[in-house]
C-alpha cells in the first residue's frame, strides 16, 4: 500500500509567536512525500532525500499518527524530497508534514473522505509531539494545506478564515540557518501590541501592509536586519522575514518582485521567484 503527495512552502503574513493568532500564504515551492504502509507492525522509518543526518522524527510521527486514526497498527516507512530549504523560515516542517500526512493517507486508501484542515491539524499533532514548532504552526499548516493565505488561532487549531491571494514573490535565503523551535518567545511577547495591528489588518483584506508591519516588527523582536525589507519596499506590496527567519518574502507585480530579486542578488544566500500557491496539498 503506497501513497504519494505535495505540499507547499508558505510565507508569512503574520507571526503567531506574539499573540497565538499566525497568518500565512502558500508559495509554489512543495515538498513530496512517498510513504509505503506494511501491513504488519513493523514500526516506522522516515529518510529526507539528501540529508541523511537530518532528524526524521516528524515525518515518522505523522505516518504514526494517521495510521492510529485510520489504520490498523500497520508499519511504514515515509521518504521526503523538497525544494524547501530546511530551517529557513520557509515552513519546510509544515510542508513535509502535510505531505507525509496525505501521503499516508493516500496509502491508506482513504485520502478523499479526510477533510483537509483535519489532515493539516493532524500533521500540528505530530510536530508538537517531535517538538519542532513552539505554536503548533496551525496558521503555516493551513496555508500549506489549503492553499492562499489562512490566518488561524494556534492556541485552538482554529481556522479563522481562508482566501485566494495571487502575487508573484521573491524569496531571499541567507546562509544561516533558524530553528523556530530556538526562537525567543519572550521577546516576541513584547511586540503583541503590532501583531494584534498586523492581525486587524490581515483580516481587513490588508495583507501587504500587514506582512510589511509584522516583518519589520519580528526583525527587531528576533534581531534581524530590516535592510532587507527596506530595500524591497519600495517595489513590492508587501515583504517580510518569514517565520523565525532567516529568509524574507517580499511579494508583488512581476516586474516589482524582479527589481527585488535583482537588489537582493547583491546579499550572500539564495535568491527564488515563485508565485503564491492555491491549490494547497495534494496527492499524486
Amino acid at each position: 500500500m503506497d501513497g504519494r503527495a505535495v505540499a507547499p512552502a508558505a510565507g508569512t503574513v503574520l507571526n503567531a509567536l506574539a499573540t497565538g493568532v499566525g497568518a500565512a500564504f502558500a508559495l509554489d515551492i512543495d515538498t513530496e512525500a512517498s510513504v509505503s504502509v506494511t501491513p504488519s507492525e513493523s514500526g516506522v522509518s522516515g529518510e529526507i532525500a539528501g540529508h541523511p543526518e537530518a532528524d526524521t522524527a516528524l515525518i515518522e510521527r505523522c505516518v504514526s499518527r494517521v495510521i492510529d486514526r485510520y489504520g490498523d497498527g500497520q508499519g511504514g516507512h515515509v521518504r521526503t524530497e523538497s525544494e524547501v530549504p530546511l530551517a529557513a523560515g520557509l515552513k519546510s516542517s509544515s510542508a513535509a508534514a502535510n505531505a507525509t500526512v496525505l501521503a499516508t493517507l493516500d496509502a491508506l486508501g482513504v485520502a478523499e473522505s479526510v477533510p483537509r484542515i483535519e489532515a493539516a491539524r493532524l500533521g500540528v499533532q505530530a510536530a508538537r509531539d517531535a517538538g519542532v514548532t513552539v505554536t503548533g504552526a496551525f496558521d503555516d499548516a493551513a496555508a500549506s494545506m489549503l492553499g492562499g493565505v489562512a490566518m488561524t488561532d494556534n492556541r485552538e487549531d482554529d481556522l479563522l478564515f481562508r482566501d485566494a491571494v495571487e502575487w508573484h514573490a521573491a524569496v531571499w535565503t541567507p546562509p544561516e540557518r533558524a530553528y523556530s523551535a530556538d526562537a525567543d518567545v519572550a521577546r516576541c511577547e513584547r511586540v503583541s501590541g503590532l501583531a494584534e495591528h498586523v492581525a486587524a489588518l490581515a483580516a481587513a483584506g490588508d495583507y501587504g501592509t500587514a506582512m510589511t508591519v509584522n516583518g519589520l516588527a519580528f526583525c527587531a523582536a528576533l534581531d534581524f536586519p530590516t535592510a532587507p525589507a527596506v530595500t524591497a519596499l519600495p517595489h513590492a506590496a508587501g515583504v517580510s522575514l518569514s517565520g523565525t527567519g532567516p529568509s524574507y518574502v517580499a511579494v508583488g507585480d512581476e516586474d516589482g518582485i524582479e527589481e527585488v530579486s535583482t537588489r537582493w542578488h547583491e546579499n550572500p544566500g539564495t535568491v527564488r521567484e515563485t508565485t503564491t500557491q492555491l491549490a494547497g496539498a495534494r496527492t499524486t
